[in-house]
């Protein structure tokens, strides 16, 4: 009977021992994902796990776990993100800044830090004087200008990085990239900048304006002398042409010096072609020359 009881509960004791094995896992280990990492203190003493998946522990007091996200975190500051920065030649700008960073060393991290709200506290006081020294280097025309080939924020960029790595490589955090989101000039001041950057941009026209004029002026100036050279061209061709035609008609005019009636007989001819080459109705004078070679009897000029 008692035998028979315990077969009716073995479903209810493999499933406590399912559970309490399930519950031991749990207690005695951990799993860390692709993206993350962690610090495991043993007695407040820590030691760093970066290698995902599941991971034995002691369970607490004995040990505690600490995450971190390792992937790249994006920072514009906790406060003030947009402030007011000094030039090199005096002038005011308001200047906000982000900065793309992730934990490098979590173990350094945790020790220094502890977690990201201190880390991100101490970076915005880190960026406010790194943005500030950089800015402070440059004149106001490098940073507001029209002409890109003049600014030089990608160098002031670069000196914040640089300031920000140097400052941070004892907390285990690596700068990836330093950007800046927003730049912008105060209300005092703005109406002088956009004076002088009207000022500059009439300036570049007038230079654009003057150069065009000058190309016209050439271009005005070439088309002259070429039509020149070709009217030169041109008639001294024809006047090659009109001596070719005098020097032939020359010849013509020797023979029609030997017969001059059979000449004056010629052009009647060539006249009476001209008046009558279409079908043609004349009420004329045939007294009138060429029209008196219709006459019976012209005379004949040729002798």
């Amino acid at each position: 009977m008692a035998e028979g009881n315990l077969f009716k509960h073995w479903p209810t004791m493999l499933l406590g021992i399912a559970v309490a094995a399930i519950l031991l896992v749990a207690v005695f280990s951990y799993q860390l994902n692709q993206t993350e990492q962690a610090v495991v203190t043993t007695f407040g003493s820590p030691e760093a796990v970066v290698e995902p998946g599941l991971h034995f522990r002691w369970p607490f007091p004995f040990q505690r776990i600490y995450r971190f996200d390792k992937r790249i975190r994006c920072f514009d500051g906790s406060s003030g993100k947009l402030e007011e920065t000094s030039t090199s030649d005096q002038h005011n700008i308001l200047v906000g800044i982000f900065v793309n960073y992730r934990i490098r060393d979590v173990k350094t991290f945790f020790v220094s830090l502890e977690n990201l709200t201190n880390a991100e506290d101490k970076l915005n006081s880190l960026m406010r004087g790194a943005k500030n020294a950089a800015f402070g280097r440059y004149r106001f025309n490098q940073i507001v200008n029209t002409d890109p080939k003049n600014m030089c924020l990608d160098e002031i960029a670069a000196a914040i990085r640089e300031e920000l790595v140097r400052q941070t490589a004892a907390n285990g955090i690596e700068i990836v990239s330093v950007g800046i989101n927003s730049l912008n000039v105060p209300q005092s001041i703005s109406e002088k900048v956009f004076d002088r950057m009207i000022q500059e941009r009439k300036r570049i026209a007038g230079r654009y304006l003057a150069e065009g004029e000058s190309e016209a002026r050439r271009i005005r100036i070439e088309a002259d002398r070429d039509r020149t050279i070709k009217l030169a061209d041109a008639e001294a061709k024809a006047k090659e042409i009109r001596a070719a035609g005098d020097a032939e008609a020359a010849k013509y005019y020797a023979v029609f010096k030997q017969n001059p009636e059979l000449a004056k007989f010629l052009r009647k001819l060539d006249a009476l072609r001209a008046v009558m080459r279409d079908r043609t109705t004349l009420v004329i004078d045939t007294d009138t020359a060429p029209f008196n070679l219709l006459n019976p009897g012209a005379e004949n000029p040729v002798k």
